[in-house]
This record gives C-alpha cells, structure tokens and sequence, in this order.
C-alpha cells in the first residue's frame, strides 16, 4: 500500500504557498482599515481648530491620492453632466448639476489649498470690498 503525502493527498488543497499572501492581505487592510477608524476622531478634532496649516504628511497624502482620484471625479462629473444635460435643462436645474457634478470637484481640485480638507469659495480682493462699503 502506497502512503501519500499530506500534499498529495486527494481532497486536500495543495495552497500553503498561496494562503501566506492571502493572509497577509487580509492582515493589512484590516489594520489600515482599523488605523483609518481609529484616526477620524482625531482628523474632526483637527478641522475644528482655526486655520490650522497642513503638514508634510497631509501635503504628500493630498498631491499623491486625493488629488489624482479628485481630477478622476472632476472628469466623470463632467461626463455624467453632458449625459444629463437635456434632462437637467427640462427640469430646469442645469445650475445646480453643474455645480454639484463639475464645479465642486473641480474645486476641490484645483482651488483648494495643498493639504487643506476643505474647499472655501474664491475670496474677493480687499480692495473692492473696501470700495463697496459706505462712508
């Protein structure tokens, strides 16, 4: 009688080189995940301080993930504006898609600050706010 090998044997998977990679998947994006969980009290804290400025980390983790999946979003808003365009202009809300499907990202793309979590609004200059106020 021939013995197999624990490898060999029918109904076992041979995938002990297979399951390290799996498991050390799985291992990772939990911890990132958790890591992600644990820090979004931290960031809420963070933005309710007054103007504070952005670290290295934030400026690198911006120009390298948000902005690129930001411009990504800019340019499906904007195709998904042009698929909804004659819906938008018989329901009479052509401004309000634009705004939320093209103009926002795109702020928050190319308006914002490096490493800023909020978009503010174009400010104007000092100079034609001071000409509009009354003596």
């Amino acid at each position: 009688m021939n013995q197999l090998s624990l490898a060999e044997r029918p109904g076992k998977p041979t995938q002990g080189k297979k399951m390290k990679p799996r498991v050390f998947r799985t291992t990772l994006f939990s911890l990132v995940l958790g890591t992600m969980l644990f820090s979004l009290p931290v960031s809420a804290q963070q933005s309710q301080s007054v103007e504070a400025q952005p670290g290295g980390g934030a400026m690198i983790a911006d120009a390298l993930v948000a902005r690129p999946l930001l411009a990504a979003a800019t340019i499906g808003g904007t195709a998904l504006f042009i698929v909804s365009m004659p819906f938008s202009a018989l329901g009479g809300n052509m401004e309000g898609a634009a705004e939320t499907l093209v103009m926002t990202p795109a702020r928050a793309t190319f308006a914002r600050c490096l490493g800023c979590t909020a978009s503010r609004p174009p400010q104007e200059p000092s100079s034609s706010q001071s000409a509009n106020r009354a003596p």
